[in-house]
């Protein structure tokens, strides 16, 4: 493809003046999209834009500085420039993981999930109250059913963080790149501080079959009780099922997509 945007281009000439106009450019799939491999003859870049339909707490100067504070760790890209709207950071040569990669390859999926949370907080704190009634306010279809449930949680409260840590919130196997330096974690747009148990329910909403593994794994590895864990694991899972159901009924209604749509009734439905 052609570069849609000037402003991206702009941005690549910063990094490297001698760039030319004539990279060639690869829009990527992905639920979000906005995202475009871009390569010339100094070097692969992944463009990032801003969603141009508001979605809740996806921020890519966040998500900027957050990268930016990971740079040493390493767990993912190195962030390059950021300009609104485009976030530009370096591209990951490697192999996304399958399902059943991710799964086989748990110890390694843990230690990196490990060396996340044992990094310095960021001073983004993730809060799903205000997060749901975002949704609930940007979605036009709204069911009584949803209602009562926000109410619900609303009236619980949030629960108290079992440990605070810098948290990715989209632990799955598309997220996983195998590079020839290990596993590396991409698509940091929800990152922020949060509970450790919240990401860990998180990963186990796409891997339930193994969530038994996922928890006693990660229970050994960071020294927790393995039954204080799940016990905070379960008093999250109600936020993370709104939240998610949330999120399909917006994309759904913004993309009109026919597979978010199809997400959403499920979720629904499970709920």
């Amino acid at each position: 493809m052609h570069n849609p945007d000037p402003l991206l281009q702009h941005l690549i000439e910063q990094q490297w003046p001698t760039a030319q106009a004539g990279g060639h450019f690869f829009a990527l799939p992905g639920l979000s999209g906005n995202s475009i491999h871009v390569q010339t003859e100094q070097g692969e870049l992944l463009a990032r834009r801003a969603p141009l339909q508001p979605i809740p707490f996806v921020d890519r100067q966040r998500e900027f500085r957050v990268l930016h504070k990971m740079r040493d760790a390493p767990l993912g890209p190195v962030p390059v420039r950021w300009h609104q709207p485009w976030l530009l950071q370096s591209w990951l040569g490697g192999t996304v993981l399958t399902p059943e990669q991710f799964n086989q390859q748990q110890v390694a999926v843990l230690a990196l999930l490990q060396r996340l949370h044992q990094q310095p907080l960021t001073g983004y704190r993730l809060r799903l109250t205000p997060l749901l009634q975002r949704y609930w306010q940007l979605c036009q279809q709204r069911h009584w059913r949803w209602q009562q449930r926000l109410q619900r949680l609303l009236k619980q409260g949030e629960p108290k963080p079992l440990r605070l840590a810098p948290v990715h919130m989209d632990i799955h196997a598309g997220n996983l790149i195998a590079t020839p330096h290990g596993l590396r974690l991409i698509d940091w747009e929800y990152a922020a501080d949060g509970d450790v148990a919240l990401e860990l329910a998180a990963l186990c909403a796409v891997d339930g079959e193994h969530e038994s593994d996922w928890i006693a794994g990660y229970a050994q590895q960071n020294q927790l009780d393995e039954k204080v864990l799940t016990r905070q694991m379960r008093r999250w899972q109600p936020w993370l099922q709104l939240l998610m159901a949330s999120w399909y009924q917006l994309r759904a209604e913004q993309s009109q997509d026919p597979t978010l749509q199809q997400l959403a009734r499920s979720s629904w439905q499970d709920l």
